[in-house]
């Protein structure tokens, strides 16, 4: 029984009680029974239907609210687990992943007697560098301190991360950012950053023979956006595959939060990832971006 009904059954019962007694004690008791005794009598039978049903409804009532207590505190764990997995794999696990890369060229460096070998050592640091901070700001996240976020501007977010991408990889990107900061909340600004390096990631990690990368952010007419993400990598990736379905499943995870759409497939000679919100309503949007060519 769903506590609505119970509440409600607390409040009639006494008053049907009531109503009941006086009915049959006009229709059938007032020959027998004076008025003083039927008003002494009309507390004394509602308070004996309290005892008998209403202190039980009142415990089902409590037992109901724990349960559903207990549910919703189980749902947060939940929520805070789900969390603290797109914390590890958005940050720590693709951190790892590019350490991994950075240090096979490294040791090929080494064994082939590369030159350059400076510039790789520098980019590993660097990356290490910034694992451990991202893990600091996650952890700081996860314990609820509201200085976590950074202070570095939307753009420069998004212009770093691509910066990060060029260096790490031998693709040509291509981007062009014509997303204005007010179409994004500040939960939003933070879920598309990491749906977009998740895209940027997958393109690392399973793009075979990707050569270029095409990043496209703009907004429409009618106040909503789309992101899309293209490689020409001549590999399709399977979604039944383990990483990059775990990886399309937290981007999914994130858009149905938002209600954002999101598609995934190949379009022509290009693998395109798409996520959009749609507009609500005919008003134009302005547009100001940055091109990166």
């Amino acid at each position: 029984m769903r506590p609505r009904h119970i509440k409600w059954l607390i409040l009639l019962i006494p008053t049907l009680t009531i109503g009941l007694w006086e009915y049959i004690r006009h229709e059938f008791l007032l020959p027998y029974l004076s008025m003083d005794a039927g008003n002494w009598l009309a507390p004394v039978i509602v308070f004996g239907v309290t005892l008998a049903v209403i202190v039980p409804l009142f415990s089902l009532l409590e037992e109901t609210e724990e349960e559903l207590n207990a549910s919703m505190r189980s749902e947060a764990v939940l929520r805070e687990r789900e969390k603290f997995a797109r914390e590890l794999h958005d940050g720590v696990a693709q951190s790892l992943f590019l350490l991994s890369v950075q240090a096979d060229r490294l040791q090929r460096g080494v064994a082939e007697g590369a030159a350059d070998i400076g510039a790789e050592l520098t980019g590993l640091r660097r990356t290490i560098r910034e694992t451990d901070e991202y893990v600091r700001q996650a952890i700081a996240g996860l314990r609820g301190d509201p200085d976590a976020a950074g202070e570095e501007p939307w753009t420069d977010t998004i212009r770093s991360m691509f910066g990060e991408f060029e260096r790490n990889t031998r693709c040509m990107l291509d981007w062009r950012w014509e997303l204005p900061d007010r179409l994004l909340g500040p939960r939003e600004k933070i879920e598309l950053f990491s749906s977009l390096r998740e895209g940027l990631m997958n393109v690392r990690k399973h793009a075979k023979d990707a050569a270029n990368v095409r990043v496209r952010a703009a907004a429409d007419r009618s106040g909503g956006w789309t992101l899309t993400v293209a490689d020409d990598g001549t590999e399709f990736p399977q979604e039944d595959g383990g990483s990059e379905r775990f990886g399309l499943d937290m981007i999914r995870r994130r858009a149905a939060e938002f209600g954002w759409l999101v598609s995934f497939g190949r379009e022509g000679s290009w693998t395109v990832l798409s996520i959009s919100k749609p507009g609500g309503g005919g008003k134009d949007a302005a547009v100001s971006g940055v091109d990166r060519r």
